[in-house]
């Protein structure tokens, strides 16, 4: 999917993941958040993270991603909440991004390990902001059963690309790393997810019916309802999982 059909597609999330504002705050309290503690959110989206905990626990922090429209929501956010000063969005690819090395106490990649080829990857590309001691939180999809072979081609995803939440633990130990806390989500935050999309959606089809991409996008909404529907809904789960070194 294109980063364009994103913007489209959540223009009305300020959370562009299936966790609620409540599983949001409830993360910070599990990783024991203090007053300047630095993260660095790579793929950050509009920044609803780093916004939420400044405000709430006095953090500062670093967001890095791609999408422009994003980033501009991002900071209208951070202005909203009175953290403009504790916040830095940068437009650029996360996983190139540059920074001091392991200058941060919080590193985060959530939903987006595709940056690094997948979770093992990602934590590689992680590491290198981490200081000694630093938590890495990391969104991820996971198999809750194993998924019929028709349900790979409906949502998308190669057979290898998710896997098990056992096989999650495996894969971050692999990485060096070891799992030391998690917030899953639940089948009524992925609806809220998902469903928020089809109504924008929707709207935009419905405002904008000779856009170039109007049917490529109408065709994508429709697979991607109907495989949310008869696979994603009871077969993914989706979590942040927390790690140390």
């Amino acid at each position: 999917m294109s980063l364009r059909f994103h913007e489209i597609s959540e223009a009305n999330h300020r959370i562009i993941n299936p966790f609620t504002e409540e599983k949001l705050m409830l993360l910070g309290e599990v990783c024991r958040l203090q007053p300047r503690m630095r993260q660095l959110d790579l793929c950050c989206g509009k920044a609803e993270m780093l916004s939420q905990w400044s405000r709430r626990w006095g953090i500062t922090g670093i967001g890095v991603d791609i999408s422009n429209v994003f980033l501009e929501a991002g900071r209208a956010r951070a202005q909203e909440l009175g953290v403009a000063d504790q916040v830095m969005l940068v437009q650029g690819d996360a996983a190139v991004y540059s920074a001091e090395p392991h200058s941060f106490d919080i590193v985060s990649c959530i939903g987006a390990t595709w940056i690094g080829g997948g979770l093992v990857g990602t934590l590689e590309i992680m590491k290198k902001h981490a200081k000694p001691g630093a938590l890495f939180l990391v969104g991820e999809p996971y198999w809750r059963s194993t998924p019929p072979e028709a349900a790979y081609t409906a949502m998308g995803v190669s057979k290898d690309e998710f896997t098990s939440l056992v096989g999650t633990l495996d894969r971050i130990e692999s990485a060096g790393l070891s799992l030391v806390e998690m917030v899953l989500a639940n089948e009524d935050s992925w609806d809220r997810y998902v469903a928020e999309q089809w109504m924008a959606l929707d709207n935009w089809l419905r405002e904008n019916p000779d856009d170039p991409d109007a049917r490529e996008i109408a065709v994508w909404f429709a697979k991607a309802r109907r495989s949310h529907l008869e696979y994603q809904r009871d077969l993914l789960g989706w979590g942040v999982f927390v790690m140390r070194a």
